[in-house]
């Protein structure tokens, strides 16, 4: 691990087939043992149609994040032992570069509450009201993107 510098990392930018492995087990250890996020809820029949990105650690999976067809960005996590070193940033960034290449004005995505202060320093607002997703609290959060 190379403390604080996110450009050691590798990313992989593909569709589920190509990244279904790395990044279900990623979303398992965060999502479902960490937040106790129930399994049925984690993965989706959306994982599918989504742009995944997977980062690596040499070849540890370390990070991952989607983009669903329609501009949503989803299932960003970073494992315990790579948070606090720009990964989170890296994984969106590139998601949010996605998007832009594939046409999208905005994009969204529903931020866990602890979270949200992450997104508003990448140019995120957040909308509306507080939710329970999964037993968490969220909230929607826009960006508009610029060419």
């Amino acid at each position: 691990m190379n403390e604080n510098n996110p450009d050691h990392f590798r990313l992989v930018v593909g569709g589920w087939p190509l990244c279904k492995k790395d990044a279900s087990a990623i979303r398992d250890e965060v999502f479902v043992h960490e937040q106790n996020v129930p399994p049925e809820l984690e993965l989706d029949e959306h994982d599918a149609e989504c742009i995944h990105v997977v980062a690596y650690d040499g070849d540890k999976p370390a990070g991952t994040g989607r983009l669903l067809p329609d501009g949503h960005i989803g299932r960003l996590a970073v494992r315990r032992p790579y948070r606090g070193q720009g990964l989170g940033s890296l994984i969106l960034t590139s998601l949010v570069d996605e998007a832009r290449r594939q046409g999208h004005l905005q994009v969204e995505l529903a931020a866990q509450l602890h979270a949200q202060g992450f997104y508003a320093a990448h140019g995120f607002v957040a909308e509306g009201e507080v939710f329970l997703d999964a037993g968490i609290d969220h909230i929607m959060m826009r960006r508009v993107l610029t060419a």
